[in-house]
């Protein structure tokens, strides 16, 4: 499979009151055609600053510098008029909060409709009966008398459904779902993992960039996984070789810290985004942490995955 994303070296930097605040700190990971990489870690991590980056979706006091190559445009150094061609058609964002991301006095079907007409040129009829057609795929039915709906008589799982659905409409190529368990009991979990299996199985199988700090939820549905750190990926792993045997010591201490692992808690705090740790940024909370780690490990090698961590030099 040939990469579809790849970033390089990015740095994402928030101004707040002359503070500088450093949300992405050298990332560089890549995704194949088809594939699912899910990124996971602690809220606060840099995973969704991450997801906006790629998009260009970031307020007017950020600093971004590196490379973002999808299908082979650097998406940084593109006009915002070429870059919205790409938004919504190439590379879809499925949001976190499904209660707040519909416009709640438009129906729910133009909606959906809305970027096909935008970016397919798709007539308003033609776009709405596709909607139709995407809604009961769904499993929103009876799809017709819904798509006249408003959100407010949507459930809870048929707003994350229809938002789904608003993001597969143009056939993108990429899909970003950001947090798309968030808030979600165990039914209407299982629900949304039913639901990205499907599209993971769709003819034209996009590739899937999953936000999640759900960690079960991301063994359903991986094939790879990149862990993030204070604004670091420290980890890139095969999805099989990660859940039997993770290789960062964060990864360890955040499987074991599953109810299903004995509940161990991960000790001290997370560190602070303003002024994070010299060297490896896990150092002060690692148990295995020497003198080396104070000086910044870069990414090692181990049976095919990539790992950023002294141990394995």
């Amino acid at each position: 499979m040939n990469d579809l994303l790849v970033i390089k070296n990015l740095y994402v930097n928030f101004l707040v009151d002359d503070v500088k605040v450093k949300a992405v700190n050298g990332v560089s990971i890549s995704i194949k055609e088809g594939e699912t990489l899910c990124l996971i870690g602690e809220s606060g991590s840099g995973k969704s600053v991450l997801g906006l980056s790629i998009l260009r979706l970031l307020p007017e006091n950020t600093e971004i510098s590196g490379e973002i190559i999808f299908n082979e445009k650097n998406l940084l150094s593109l006009p915002e008029k070429e870059m919205r061609k790409i938004r919504g058609k190439e590379i879809a964002w499925v949001p976190q909060s499904p209660s707040t991301s519909l416009n709640p006095v438009l129906k729910v079907g133009y909606q959906v409709a809305e970027s096909m007409i935008l970016h397919l040129k798709l007539s308003k009829k033609d776009a709405l009966e596709r909607t139709v057609e995407l809604l009961d795929y769904f499993g929103i039915y009876p799809a017709r008398r819904r798509a006249e709906e408003y959100p407010h008589q949507y459930s809870g799982g048929m707003r994350q459904r229809a938002l789904v659905a608003m993001g597969t409409s143009t056939k993108p190529k990429l899909i970003i779902a950001d947090e798309p368990t968030k808030g979600v009991d165990v039914i209407k979990k299982v629900r949304v993992v039913k639901l990205f299996e499907k599209i993971k199985r769709d003819n034209d199988k996009p590739s899937l960039l999953l936000i999640t700090h759900d960690i079960p939820f991301a063994k359903k549905l991986a094939d790879r996984v990149a862990v993030m750190y204070c604004g670091q990926v420290v980890e890139i792993s095969k999805a099989k070789d990660f859940f039997k045997n993770p290789l960062h010591p964060y990864s360890k201490a955040l499987l074991e810290s599953l109810p299903s692992n004995g509940l161990k808690p991960i000790k001290g705090n997370s560190p602070s985004m303003i002024n994070p740790p010299k060297g490896c940024k896990f150092h002060p909370r690692c148990e295995f942490a020497t003198e080396k780690c104070l000086k910044e490990p870069p990414f090692f090698e181990h049976d095919g995955n990539f790992v950023r961590c002294y141990l394995y030099d």
